[in-house]
């Protein structure tokens, strides 16, 4: 069965750094787009980043563009987040979510997703 693991959370201080990963199992990963989301207390889930199968193209939502990277490696089936510049308004449960299709990385919708993983940005 499709399994997505996230990894890397935790506590940091504003303008902090923190590397979330993604580790995938059950499918073929090198086939499908994938996405990190992210739900902060009180919101709704807010699309965050998407990669496309081949990790080719990538998309950022605007709050962390230009601060955050987003990687894959296809023959470890692993996707990660590099994120930079961490701002208390970055606080939510970080999920990575698979796309329906090779290309599909900015669409707010998802087939399988994971857990989560906590990311707090605090003095």
């Amino acid at each position: 069965q499709v399994q997505l693991v996230e990894s890397g959370g935790g506590l940091v201080r504003p303008g902090g750094s923190l590397r979330l990963s993604c580790a995938a199992s059950g499918f073929a990963f090198s086939g499908y787009a994938m996405k990190w989301f992210r739900q902060a207390p009180g919101k709704g889930i807010e699309w965050v980043s998407g990669i496309s199968a081949s990790g080719s193209v990538v998309s950022y939502s605007d709050p962390v563009k230009g601060r955050w990277t987003l990687s894959r490696d296809n023959a470890k089936n692993t996707m990660h987040l590099q994120m930079t510049s961490l701002d208390p308004e970055d606080t939510a449960v970080y999920f990575c979510a698979r796309g329906g299709t090779e290309w599909d990385i900015s669409r707010p919708v998802y087939d399988y997703r994971g857990q989560g993983t906590q990311v707090t940005v605090s003095p």
